[in-house]
């Protein structure tokens, strides 16, 4: 399964460390902050793949966040679910109309909680969820590790290989140099930002087979993309 970012918006500590245990054991990235204005300048900072969201927060409350989410253009299609002791019919439906996603209410299983935010993402990130992401004629198996171009095997080396999943994860997404260097590398890598265009020019050369269309874009000032230009 391809790693997932997860920001977690949750004010009870205890329920949170909860839930980031079990859903770092499922291999997501966890972002977890208590309070609604951080949550917001988080997503906007590092676009999450999906959002868990309390409605109970202190001070915005989750409904708030949820609705602004919707309004930002970052996080306008991330899928939101909403952690509530509410279970009333008309606070579920007042949460969905305010844009989220699904809704579960406590007290939960965290095994139903992780099963949900799977069936989320299979439907919006297919790629998240599966062994073979795709875009245009790519195909990666992450399984087998292999690439494909139109059906022709390319060989990559592990970190072109790195690179391209996490393009393919983002597909359409701008990255910096500094944010691919975070994401490929790692936190603690002390590589320089020039060694990222070492490996695009790698990554280009090894895909952009025959006269295939070059689907890495530069973009001036601001770093990479995953862009067929259709």
């Amino acid at each position: 399964m391809a790693q997932a970012r997860m920001l977690l918006v949750e004010d009870d500590a205890a329920l949170a460390e909860l839930v980031e245990f079990h859903f770092r054991r499922e291999d997501f990235e966890v972002v977890r902050t208590a309070d609604g204005e951080e949550a917001l300048l988080l997503a906007k900072e590092q676009t999450p793949d999906i959002v868990l969201l309390d409605w109970m927060i202190e001070g915005l409350s989750g409904i708030e966040v949820c609705r602004r989410l919707r309004r930002m253009g970052e996080t306008q299609n991330v899928p939101i679910i909403m952690l509530t002791a509410r279970g009333e019919e008309e606070d579920r439906i007042r949460g969905l109309e305010t844009g989220a996603d699904d809704y579960v209410t406590k007290p939960f299983s965290p095994r139903e909680l992780v099963a949900r935010v799977g069936a989320v993402l299979r439907r919006v990130r297919p790629a998240l969820a599966g062994e073979t992401m795709s875009y245009a004629d790519v195909e990666m198996d992450t399984v087998g590790h292999k690439v494909r171009r139109n059906g022709e095997v390319i060989p990559l080396g592990p970190t072109e290989f790195r690179l391209l999943k996490h393009f393919l994860e983002h597909p359409g997404h701008v990255f910096s140099r500094e944010r691919l260097l975070d994401s490929v590398w790692g936190h603690d890598s002390d590589i320089e930002s020039r060694t990222v265009d070492v490996h695009i020019r790698r990554l280009r050369k090894a895909i952009n087979i025959g006269d295939r269309p070059d689907i890495i874009r530069t973009v001036r000032s601001a770093g990479y993309a995953l862009d067929s230009g259709e």
